[in-house]
């Protein structure tokens, strides 16, 4: 298949199209405007630099979304970071405009392996089985993992 990457104009459009999404996503384990927005132009300059064939914009946007996430979690396990007080840093998700932000807060205070899922399920729209392709787990895993995060998201909702 060709790289759908060839050129600069392709690379605008899909980052007009993804940046929300790639930030709030960042904003999401890093906590704080500065660190968000330097994950995401991290993100697009992997994505622009990469020598990877994509075969579609739905490969395009799981692999956006996961090498963002990925590399948020990498920033996040290094020791400078870690003796960081992040509450402490000042700006905080709920800042951020979304659709029904009490509900968008307590799915960022899932558990990690339960957050990753739920986000891309209910904000990303993708089905079960993409997901499980996109992280590299068993389909009935997602499932799981959707299933208890619903259960805690029902707890602490009543």
């Amino acid at each position: 298949m060709r790289n759908l990457l060839e050129s600069a104009a392709v690379f605008d459009e899909i980052y007009e199209l993804y940046a929300d999404d790639i930030y709030r996503l960042c904003f999401t384990y890093m906590k704080n405007k500065m660190d968000a927005e330097d994950a995401m132009q991290e993100t697009f300059y992997r994505f622009y630099t990469t020598q990877r064939k994509f075969d579609s914009i739905e490969h395009i946007k799981a692999w956006v979304i996961v090498t963002a996430s990925n590399y948020c979690k990498d920033i996040l396990k290094q020791w400078w970071r870690k003796r960081k007080n992040l509450d402490e840093i000042g700006e905080v998700a709920s800042e951020e405009k979304t659709e029904n932000s009490e509900l968008y807060e307590l799915v960022m205070k899932l558990p990690e392996k339960y957050k990753a899922v739920t986000y891309m399920y209910y904000y990303e729209g993708y089905n079960s089985r993409q997901i499980a392709r996109i992280l590299g787990k068993p389909e009935s895993t997602v499932r799981t993992y959707l299933q208890k995060a619903r259960q805690q998201l029902k707890q602490e909702i009543e």
